[in-house]
């Protein structure tokens, strides 16, 4: 049995395994009496408080904080940021209104996912959240890239924590940098492989990221442990999170992921921008091919009280030993049980079953399908015939 999914390495490479490196900051909150500390990517932080259940309930019913403190936080400043980060991102961001969130990924030229951020503007500074882990290789990579631009890049991560708050709302004028999460919102220039907003399960999660002065960070959630709300551990978060189909950067993406496999054409990607690095990619998936993989929401059998490590091998029940995805997030939902996220071969059945390797024996999940098997988003444009040999083939990854 694995007691905390967290503490797996992550297949990120083709060089094999990595672990993820340690904490650069620890939260006080760590201190708190009954704390368990998180580990892997939501390492520095508690992943329970000594009541997971009640912890997640309450952020359900909108009544929770979670310290997510050892979040990344990159800050860019100058005249030509958003123009610049427009240029080398996959979202439209030219015209972003302070006060606006949005996401964006740093593609690779083959347009595989290297790093992924929200993204909101206070009108002098454009904040980028990300995996704590990937603020300094994402500091550095738009540091090399500035060239001759008014652009100045900074990882503030030292200095701002991030709270999460179970809240539809932007931060208004005056109020602290604040991060409205906009999935599963279809933003303008996006589209859809998975359902529409109105039947998609990430409609019923409100959820924002709050900028707080580390050095504030008690204080802060003591304001609000004040007025009513419990303070929750990532094990609540995450669980809330993977309900709602939302990927993350540090869990469910690996050396080969293409947006399109886990529907993040909705929020992040805008189809008809200029020239990015990965677009090609990106265009020929979208209006030609179909991608490889697909997301699938796993409702894991809990009779047996396993639960999967991140990477664990995802089979066709009764099909052998032929290995057809692998495991990315892993929680216990306090309704559902034991559910995960897993990329798995497009060609996988909708309404097979599926076997996920444990440690103490393989258990059976059912599939909740995220991304429709025949790999074509809603707004394809039509095929116009083939015109020469191989067109309408996807492009080699």
């Amino acid at each position: 049995m694995t007691s905390d999914p967290g503490s797996t390495p992550i297949a990120a490479s083709e060089a094999g395994p990595r672990v993820w490196p340690p904490a650069r900051v620890r939260s006080p909150l760590l201190s708190r009496r009954g704390a368990v500390a998180a580990a892997g990517p939501d390492d520095g932080v508690a992943w329970h408080y000594g009541d997971p259940t009640a912890e997640q309930r309450a952020l359900a019913q909108g009544g929770a904080v979670v310290d997510l403190s050892h979040r990344g936080v990159v800050r860019v400043t100058g005249p030509d940021r958003l123009s610049w980060l427009n240029s080398i991102t996959s979202q439209d961001l030219t015209e972003l209104a302070p006060r606006t969130s949005t996401e964006t990924l740093v593609l690779s030229p083959q347009g595989h996912v290297e790093h992924a951020a929200g993204v909101v503007d206070d009108g002098e500074s454009t904040w980028l959240l990300t995996e704590g882990s990937d603020a300094p290789a994402l500091a550095a990579w738009l540091d090399r890239m500035r060239f001759m631009l008014r652009v100045e890049v900074a990882d503030l991560t030292d200095e701002w924590a991030t709270l999460g708050e179970p809240l539809d709302s932007e931060g208004a004028e005056g109020e602290p940098v604040t991060w409205r999460d906009p999935w599963p919102t279809v933003a303008p220039g996006g589209t859809r492989y998975g359902r529409p907003e109105g039947e998609h399960p990430g409609a019923d999660r409100p959820w924002r990221h709050v900028l707080v002065p580390r050095a504030s960070l008690a204080d802060e959630v003591a304001a609000r442990e004040a007025s009513g709300w419990r303070l929750a551990g990532t094990w609540a978060s995450e669980a809330m999170r993977i309900e709602a189909w939302r990927p993350r950067l540090a869990l469910d993406v690996d050396h080969r992921t293409i947006p399109h496999e886990l529907d993040w054409l909705r929020t992040a990607v805008h189809l008809h921008k200029g020239c990015y690095r990965g677009q090609e990619t990106v265009a020929r998936v979208h209006n030609l091919g179909r991608p490889p993989r697909r997301l699938v929401m796993l409702l894991l059998d809990g009779s047996g009280h396993l639960l999967p490590a991140h990477g664990a091998a995802v089979r066709v029940q009764g099909g052998g030993d032929r290995v057809v995805g692998e495991i990315g997030s892993v929680a216990r939902h306090h309704e559902l049980g034991p559910v995960a996220l897993a990329l798995v071969k497009r060609s996988t059945a909708e309404d097979a079953v599926l076997v996920v390797d444990c440690d103490g024996g393989a258990v059976s999940a059912a599939q909740e399908v995220v991304i429709a098997a025949d790999g074509v988003s809603v707004d394809r444009p039509p095929q116009r015939g083939p015109v020469a040999r191989g067109l309408g083939q996807p492009p080699r990854l």
